[in-house]
Order: structure tokens, then sequence, then C-alpha cells
């Protein structure tokens, strides 16, 4: 499973260090934050949620905590805590309840990844070693399972509405995965079935974070629901341009080595777009040759692969479909006020449609 903006295993470069937010966080993911007030209000929001998130996670049990704060304390970019935190902008950030309902999607967040490591088989995460690795598969199960529990008794004390839209927001990603884990149908289009399983896998989770911050903050129900339609925008988008650097970056600016989803076969949307093309020209026609033998663990295959990618057709249609969500994230926040906490969103939506050109 591949999360937004690089989350899936790779270094982080935090390593064990969780202890303040600070403005690097906001460039890492393209934010700007030019009001100082907003920025203060951000970061000491974030730096609450971090120490909240150890005391959920801690067990009678030493085990368990050992184990549940083993990728809290990994680090991560916090990304679900940052739309709470900004979508709270839009009412009164110091509201009480804001740092728990930032807490309760970071843990349903991590909770996934315990599980998602088991399923990917993966040996690192954020650059540590992933918690089936150091532990068993059935220990990162139960894990990622007692920090959906904990979600979920946070959420209890947020109100009714709170668990109801954590545990619809759960059913979203399983039955995400689940058609992952299934593939589209024999009558399916591949890349609608690949943009519907990012809608479930990562923008509901998203979207609901943004949703929370709005809920929680006492904004206009109208605001709510545009912070909603944008976090679940915004997360498709900056999945599919996390599809795109493992492409076309040179570096490990999408957090993973360039071309790891094509060595394992993942069938991510510029490789979609490849398949699926009719293109007869030599280059497109070798490349869908290569593409159809499946993971390309063959060192020069890949090589090949890779650079016929790069110069595809494929990849600028897939920049064009990242920049499409980018700009209908930003038509999303239409109804927000104008002001320094719409301009940073709005921010997130540039750097989207930048990091892929």
């Amino acid at each position: 499973m591949v999360n937004p903006a690089g989350e899936r295993s790779g270094a982080s470069g935090s390593g064990g260090r969780r202890g303040r937010a600070s403005t690097s966080q906001f460039g890492a993911l393209g934010l700007n934050l030019a009001d100082p007030r907003v920025e203060a209000s951000v970061l000491g929001l974030l730096d609450t949620v971090e120490v909240e998130l150890r005391a959920s996670v801690a067990s009678a049990d030493p085990f368990v905590t050992e184990a549940a704060r083993h990728l809290v304390e990994a680090g991560g970019k916090r990304f679900r805590p940052l739309l709470v935190a900004l979508g709270a902008q839009f009412g009164d950030p110091t509201s009480a309840q804001v740092v728990p309902a930032a807490v309760v999607m970071e843990l349903t967040h991590l909770a996934t990844l315990y599980h998602d490591d088991v399923m990917d088989e993966a040996a690192v995460r954020r650059g540590a070693p992933s918690a089936n690795s150091r532990w068993t598969n059935s220990v990162a199960i139960l894990v990622g399972d007692y920090l959906f529990a904990r979600a979920a008794d946070i959420a209890a004390d947020l109100g009714p509405e709170a668990v109801r839209l954590q545990a619809r927001t759960f059913a979203r990603l399983v039955h995400g995965q689940i058609a992952e884990t299934v593939g589209p149908r024999a009558d399916d289009d591949p890349v609608t079935h690949y943009l519907h399983v990012i809608a479930e896998k990562t923008g509901s989770l998203i979207a609901t974070s943004a949703r929370f911050g709005g809920m929680f903050g006492g904004a206009a129900p109208e605001h709510v629901e545009a912070l909603a339609g944008y976090g679940e925008t915004i997360g498709v988008a900056f999945q599919l341009s996390d599809d795109l650097l493992d492409i076309a970056s040179e570096s490990v600016q999408s957090g993973k080595t360039p071309g790891t989803d094509l060595r394992e076969g993942v069938p991510t949307l510029p490789v979609l777009y490849a398949r699926e093309a009719d293109d007869s020209d030599a280059s497109s026609v070798r490349l869908r040759e290569i593409l159809a033998t499946g993971p390309l663990t063959d060192d020069a295959l890949h090589a090949e692969a890779l650079g016929l990618l790069r110069e595809s057709p494929a990849l600028k249609r897939a920049r064009e479909t990242v920049r499409s969500y980018a700009e209908e994230a930003r038509a999303q926040l239409a109804p927000l006020p104008n002001g320094p906490s719409r301009s940073a969103l709005e921010s997130l939506c540039d750097y989207i449609a930048d990091r892929t050109s």
C-alpha cells in the first residue's frame, strides 16, 4: 500500500526524533504559512498532538506500548493532523476537541500502516524496521487493531458523530484495500478502478481529517463540507504525484528509490496509461511489451522501461491528470473565506502541480 507524500517504506530523515513540529515539515509538503499567527497556531497544535499520540498508545503491558509507539516515534509528515489543524483555522483552533480529533485521525492512519506492512511483506517503514519484520506478522496485525481501538475510544469522547464518521472512513479504507487486493473486474476500466482505490484508501482519511478540523473548530457547515471535499481531492492528487515521482525523479524525492513501483509490478497511473495506449511508434510498442512481463526484477529491463516511461506520452498524460486534481482541489476551496488559512491550503495545490511538472 502506498500513502501520500512518500510514506511507504524509505528514509524519512526524521529517524526517531519527533518532539516539536517545525516549519521544515511544512516545506516538505509545499505548505506556505505566510501569516505568523496561523503558523504559530498550527505549530502549537501539532506539538500537542505529538505529546497526545504517545500518551494515547500507552498500555499497561510494556510490550504493547513499545510496539504501538514504534511508528509514532519513527516520524512522518503528520499530514492528517496538519489538515485537522488547518481546517480548525476556519473556526476556533483553540477548541479543546481539535487535538483529540487530530489524534484520532493519525492513530487510524498509523493502524493501517501496521496492516499494510504485513500485506506488502515490507521490511522497512520510515527508515526503520517495520513492525512485522522486527516482531512478527501476528504482532503487527494485533498492534494495528489496538491502535484502531484507541482511535475509536478517543472518538467516543468527541461524540456520536465523530464515532460514526471515523467508522465510515475506516469502512472506506477497507473497501479500498479489498478493491486493490482483488483488482479490477473483467469489465472494469483499470484507470477508473485505480483512481477509485486511491480515493477510498487515501483520500477518505484526509477528507475526514479536514472535516474534523472544521467540525471541531466550530466552522460553518458549508465551510466544513468545502474542507472535506478539498481533503479528499488533495489526498488523491498527492498520491498520484507520488506515482509520477517514482518514475520521473532522479533522486529520492518521493521517499522511495525511483522506479520502486515499477520493479515491484505496482500498476501506478503512468503505467496504466502506457498499457492502454495505442501509439504505434517503436518506443510505445516496446514499453508495452516490457510492462506486460510483470514485475521488472531484471535490472536491464527495469532501466529500459524507466527510460521509456520518462519520455512517454503516458507520463505527460499522468501529469495532466495530477494537475487537474490539484485544480479541482483549489476550486473546492471557493466557499471558504479569503485569508492566510485558505492561502495555505491553496499552496498545497500549487506544490502538487509544480512538483511533477
